[in-house]
């Protein structure tokens, strides 16, 4: 579930969203005991690039990625080990955004880093996902907002 911006904002474009407006916020999650296996089983079905890692208390301890997975299947080939847990292929701790980060600087996060997307956190606990598609959509509504706002002060001005 996302939130949109209304198109009647009139906040400056770089300071018009924050992360938490435009995350993902019904996340699949994974444990670090789980058998990575699963964890590539649940990847693929649910259609997604990456999970947060979550111990049984709920604490954010990693992400576990297709690239991540991909080390899955390297060690099948070369070594005949099929398996293993979360914990040994995922990337911890995890790299994290706040909630109330303004989309523009998660926007550079993203531009320079080779990161796909990054858990939400708040207060410390993980309250959901943005990834690049989650900004470049919003930046694409904030652009379409400012252009219609900037043409209506063109026309008023006539």
């Amino acid at each position: 579930e996302k939130k949109s911006l209304g198109a009647n904002t009139t906040r400056p474009l770089n300071h018009a969203a924050k992360v938490g407006d435009y995350m993902t916020r019904k996340l699949a999650t994974l444990t670090p005991d789980m058998e990575v296996m699963e964890a590539v089983h649940l990847l693929v079905n649910k259609r997604i690039s990456g999970a947060p890692v979550l111990d049984k208390h709920g604490n954010l301890v990693g992400v576990l990625t297709e690239k991540d997975c991909m080390q899955v299947l390297l060690k099948a080939g070369y070594h005949g080990e099929f398996g293993g847990h979360v914990s040994e292929f995922m990337h911890s701790p995890a790299v994290t955004v706040e909630a109330g980060t303004p989309i523009m600087e998660v926007a550079e996060r993203f531009a320079n880093s080779p990161y796909r997307r990054f858990p939400v956190t708040e207060e410390g606990r993980l309250v959901g996902q943005i990834s690049r598609r989650d900004v470049l959509s919003a930046l694409q509504e904030l652009a379409e907002q400012f252009t219609d706002r900037y043409h209506g002060a063109v026309r008023e001005r006539r």
